[in-house]
Parts: C-alpha cells; structure tokens; sequence
C-alpha cells in the first residue's frame, strides 16, 4: 500500500509490512505465553494506544531519557549536521512523533537547500501524525516514509534507494538497549550494510546510572509506564480475543545489576487461567508468576566502541548530556 497524502506530493508513506501482521502478533503470543519463563516481544507494545502512553512517558518527570538526549541535540546538532560534509539524506529507524529529530532536520537545512527524510516505524498513525507536522514547519523538506519493522523496512529502503548525497541514519532514543547482544550486533550490522564507507549512523544508548535514577523512570508514581505495560494484555483481548482481567496483573520494573538492564515484566496477582479465544488456548499463571516484556540495558561507551568496530564501524565521537546520562554516537562506514 502507498499513499500520496501530502498537498503538493512531498508526503509518501509505504507499508512493508506483509499481510500476515495479525497471525504475526498471535504467533508471538503463543509462543511467549507458553514459553517457560513466559515473555511478551515490546515491538507489541505501539499500537495506537501504545504509542500515545509512551509519548506521556517521555513527558514524566521521573523519564529522564527524552530530556538528556534532546539537550544533547540542542547543544551538538550544528556538530553532528557538518560531521560527515554533506549534503545528506536522513533514515530514521523508530522515529515516532519526531520531535527531537527536528533540532537535526533544522541543523541540516541550515546547512544545505533541501533534505529527504525517510522515517521508519512500526505505527502508521505516529509516523503519518508526525511527518505532515513537519513538512508544515518546513517547506524544503520531502519525506518518504515506511510504515513496518526495521528490517523489512530496510530491505526496502536499499532496493529503492534514490535520495542524493550521503546518509545519515538515526537510532534515536534508547531503543537499542531493548535488544540483546546478538540482536543489536544483527541491527547494526544490517545498517552498515546499506551504507557507503564515510557514510554515518547517529547511534543513541542510554548509559550506566544510579538504581535511584533508574528506577523511577520505568515506574513513574503516576502509574502511566504501568498502563503502557498492561496495555499489552489489552491489545491482546482486543485483537485475539483474550479473557485478561487487567486488574489481576500489575506492573513491575527492577534492575538486573548482573545483566546491566532494567526489566519490566507483568505480574499476576493470583493464581489463574487466562483464555485466548483466537488461539485456542489457556494459559495458567501462578500467583507472583509474572510475564516478561522488556529489557532495557545500559552502556558504557566502550561497549559502543566495541559493537561499532564489530560490525564494520568507527566510533568518531561521542557528545553527551551535562550530567553524563545518555550518550549520541556518531558511527562511520568504514
């Protein structure tokens, strides 16, 4: 499916997702819940609901993620823009609402007459939301937009390539600190391989921090990182007709000191048997047993230097914020 929606035609959107999306979801599911632990993939969690929850996240004054990262963007953007010569083409992997890759897309049209973007992500309504709120703030902008997960995504992107200059892709946020070590080295290394040597990939990680800090950004006093987890369960009564009681399960976040990561995971509150009619299934819980939905590892930057070199990069620099708690990485083709 492609669109033009835009009124003078800089707006296309792509969906590369395959028409097996729904059996997808509940495949997963079926695997995960009767998996021993019993585990949720996060890419489930942005649905539409999902997406606006985690948009509240990032406005919490306990996430002090979005607000690191975007000081770091205030103050580095012009530095990044020139960092690689130009002009470039930006690539975006989960772009979401896009706020803070304005301060990028600013930097780059100061620098050059017009810029393509090419934002991917896994909600059509985000990814739609966010790209006409920015061809409104910026007439030279045209943007090409894939709406499904990365790696199909990408596949897409290397047969259709056609933007001049050199590319720039985004990893913004902390998200690839929800992978683990082999999915990571697999993403960056898919990445590298759509790339020319000199070309760039701005590589966000969240870094190594006090549980004090930590703790409270992955279960907020107000309960909104909470909803956003239980909303998995909601997605699936709605999509797969399961029997989830949402008041039975409760949110937990804790810090795996040994992995390096925070854990979220959804715990029943008693002993119980769940139905999911679309899968035919049961599934019983203990009480305490809990469902385990995302991961989110912290770095130091020698760990990035070691994954760049790994999959065929250069670490180049390194700007973080003024407390030292989230770290953007400039990595370069070699």
């Amino acid at each position: 499916m492609e669109s033009l929606s835009a009124p003078d035609d800089r707006l296309r959107i792509r969906e590369v997702e395959s028409s097996s999306t729904v059996s997808s979801f509940a495949e997963d599911v079926r695997l995960g819940l009767t998996s021993s632990p019993k585990l949720l993939f996060p890419k489930y969690f942005y649905d539409e609901l999902g997406s606006l929850l985690f948009e509240a996240i990032t406005a919490l004054p306990e996430y002090y993620v979005t607000r690191s990262e975007a000081e770091v963007l205030r103050l580095h953007a012009g530095e990044i823009a020139a960092a690689l010569g130009g002009p470039l083409w930006l690539l975006e992997l989960g772009s979401g609402d896009g706020q803070k890759t304005r301060l990028l897309i600013e930097a780059l049209l100061a620098r050059q007459e017009r810029l393509e973007y090419v934002p991917v992500d896994i909600s059509e309504s985000a990814i739609e939301t966010s790209s006409r709120s920015l061809l409104l703030s910026y007439p030279d902008l045209r943007i090409t937009a894939y709406v499904g997960e990365y790696h199909a995504a990408l596949q897409r992107v290397r047969q259709e390539r056609a933007a001049p200059g050199r590319t720039l892709v985004l990893f913004l946020g902390s998200s690839l600190g929800n992978l683990d070590l082999e999915e990571r080295l697999a993403l960056v290394r898919e990445v590298r391989s759509l790339l020319n040597p000199g070309e760039g990939f701005l590589l966000g990680v969240d870094l190594e921090k006090p549980e004090s800090v930590l703790i409270p950004a992955y279960d907020d006093p107000l309960g909104v990182t909470a909803a956003f987890n239980l909303n998995l369960l909601v997605r699936i009564n709605r999509e797969l007709g399961g029997g989830f009681d949402i008041a039975s399960f409760r949110h937990r976040a804790l810090y795996n000191r040994a992995a390096g990561r925070i854990e979220m995971h959804l715990e029943s509150r008693r002993e119980q048997t769940v139905p999911i009619r679309g899968l035919e299934v049961e599934v019983p819980f203990a009480a305490g047993e809990t469902i385990h939905t995302e991961n989110s590892y912290k770095f130091r930057v020698e760990q990035v230097r070691a994954l760049a070199a790994e999959a065929g990069f250069e670490l180049r620099r390194t700007w973080t914020d003024s407390q030292g708690w989230f770290a953007s990485n400039l990595l370069v083709a070699a």
